[in-house]
C-alpha cells in the first residue's frame, strides 16, 4: 500500500486538497447570478473582488487577474513598452514558460546563471540591464536585483512567501506574477495574477489585457477614445470564484507547510553524503530540497521514495541552456522571429558555461510537503521519508 493510501490522502498538491463543494460560496454566487463574464455584471464582479482581496492580502497597490501565469509575465513585459529585439535577462534555471513569455513579446531572453540556491545571481547582470525576470522557485525567495528599471518577480511557485524585509514576494520590483496552475500553492486548474505598485503600469496592463481598452462594468462593449490594440487575457467569473475560495485557505496552507517542514527536518537521516538546502524564514515551505553527493545517490533516492509511493521530483528539466528553444533558437515563425532580431553570439551569462549548475541539478531532489495532513499524518509521512532515505 502506498503512503498516500495509508494516510487516506489524495495525490494532489497544496490548495487542490482544500477544494470542497461545501466551501464554494463564491462559485455558488456566480452560478446563481448566471453571469460568467466579469464586465457583464452590474455591481462588483467576482474578478474585481479577487483583485481587491489579493492586493490587500499581499500588500500591493494594484492587482489584475488573467488566464495564466505565462500571460501575466507577457503582460508585465508588454507594459514596459519595449522595442522588438530588446533583451530580457532571465534565470538559467526556471520553467520554459518564462522564456516563452519573453519570445512571444518579440524580445530576446538572455540566460543568467544561478547561485547555490538555484536563484538568478544578480552579480552576473551587466550594468545596462533594463528588464530582468527573477524566479522564486520551489517557494525559495530569490534575491531581487537592485538598480534595474524593470524587475519582474515570477512568483508562480512561491505565493505567500516573504522577502527578508517582510514584504511579500512579488511586491519588491516593477511587478510580480503568480500562477494558479494545478501544481501551485493555490489552484484553479489554470489562472494567473499580477500585482504592481505602479498605477501607470497597471493602467497599461488593464487596457492591453482587454483588447487595448478599459471596460466599464455593466456597459460591455465600450471603448476608450485612445484605445490601442491588445489581446484578451480577461479572466472569467467562475475561475475567479474558485481562486477566492483558495485564498481563504492560504494562511492555513502556509501554516501546514511550515508544520510539516519542521516535522520532516527533525527526522531526516544524518548522512555525510546528504545536504539539506537551507530555507529562509520567509520561504513558502512547499518542499524539502535535498542535495546528494552524486547523481547515482540522487537517482537511488528517487527510486527508494517512489517505491514507497512518496512523491518526489528532480529539477533537471529546468536547465534552459539545454532546452531546444535555446539550443536551436527555435521559432514557429518562418523568418525565425524574434531570434532574427537577436545579437550574434551566445546569449548567456555564466562563469563556467553552466557546469556548476548542471552538477547541482544532477544531485538535487525535492520532496513536496502535505499541509492538509493532521499532525499525526505528517509524522507518519516524515517517518516514511526517513526510512526511504536511510535505505539509499
Amino acid at each position: 500500500m502506498t503512503l498516500g493510501k495509508r494516510l487516506g490522502q489524495r495525490f494532489l498538491p497544496y490548495g487542490a486538497n482544500y477544494l470542497d463543494w461545501s466551501d464554494m460560496s463564491e462559485l455558488r454566487e456566480v452560478i446563481d447570478q448566471r453571469v460568467l463574464f466579469r464586465y457583464q455584471t452590474e455591481g462588483e464582479s467576482m474578478a474585481s473582488r479577487l483583485e481587491r482581496t489579493v492586493a490587500a492580502r499581499l500588500g500591493a497597490r494594484h492587482a489584475l487577474a488573467v488566464h495564466n501565469g505565462t500571460e501575466a509575465l507577457r503582460l508585465c513585459l508588454i507594459s514596459t513598452r519595449p522595442s522588438v529585439g530588446d533583451l530580457v535577462h532571465i534565470p538559467a534555471v526556471t520553467f520554459v514558460a518564462v522564456a516563452g513569455a519573453v519570445l512571444s513579446c518579440g524580445l530576446i531572453p538572455v540566460l543568467v546563471d544561478v547561485d547555490e540556491s538555484l536563484s538568478l545571481d544578480p552579480a552576473l547582470l551587466p550594468p545596462d540591464a533594463r528588464r530582468v525576470i527573477t524566479a522564486h522557485m520551489e517557494g525559495t525567495v530569490a534575491p531581487v536585483p537592485e538598480g534595474i528599471e524593470y524587475v519582474i518577480e515570477d512568483c508562480a511557485q512561491s505565493l505567500g512567501a516573504r522577502l527578508p524585509d517582510g514584504r511579500h514576494a512579488g511586491t519588491a520590483g516593477y511587478a510580480g506574477t503568480f500562477s494558479f496552475h494545478h501544481n501551485k500553492v493555490l489552484t484553479s486548474g489554470e489562472g494567473g495574477l499580477i500585482v504592481t505598485g505602479d498605477p501607470a503600469a497597471w493602467a497599461r496592463m488593464r487596457g492591453y489585457h482587454d483588447h487595448g481598452s478599459a471596460r466599464v462594468p455593466g456597459h460591455y462593449p465600450a471603448w476608450n477614445d485612445d484605445a490601442h490594440f491588445g489581446e484578451n487575457f480577461v479572466t472569467s467569473e467562475e475561475v475567479a470564484a474558485v481562486q477566492c475560495q483558495q485564498f481563504r485557505h492560504l494562511d492555513e496552507i502556509l501554516a501546514g507547510l511550515e508544520s510539516m517542514y519542521a516535522v520532516v527536518m527533525d527526522r531526516l537521516p544524518d548522512r555525510p553524503d546528504l545536504t539539506v538546502l537551507p530555507r529562509a524564514a520567509g520561504d513558502a515551505k512547499v518542499s524539502v530540497r535535498l542535495r546528494w553527493e552524486s547523481r547515482a545517490l540522487r537517482d537511488a533516492a528517487v527510486a527508494a521514495l517512489t517505491a514507497r509511493g512518496i512523491a518526489n521530483w528532480t529539477l533537471d528539466k529546468y536547465l534552459l541552456p539545454e532546452h531546444p528553444v535555446f539550443t536551436g533558437r527555435r521559432s514557429i515563425y518562418a523568418d525565425g522571429f524574434p531570434w532574427n532580431h537577436a545579437p550574434a553570439g551566445p546569449l548567456v551569462l555564466s562563469r563556467d558555461g553552466f557546469a556548476r549548475t548542471r552538477d547541482l541539478l544532477d544531485r538535487t531532489l525535492c520532496v513536496p510537503l502535505s499541509p492538509e495532513l493532521a499532525e499525526q499524518g505528517q509524522i507518519v509521512a516524515a517517518k516514511a521519508i526517513q526510512q526511504a532515505l536511510e535505505e539509499v
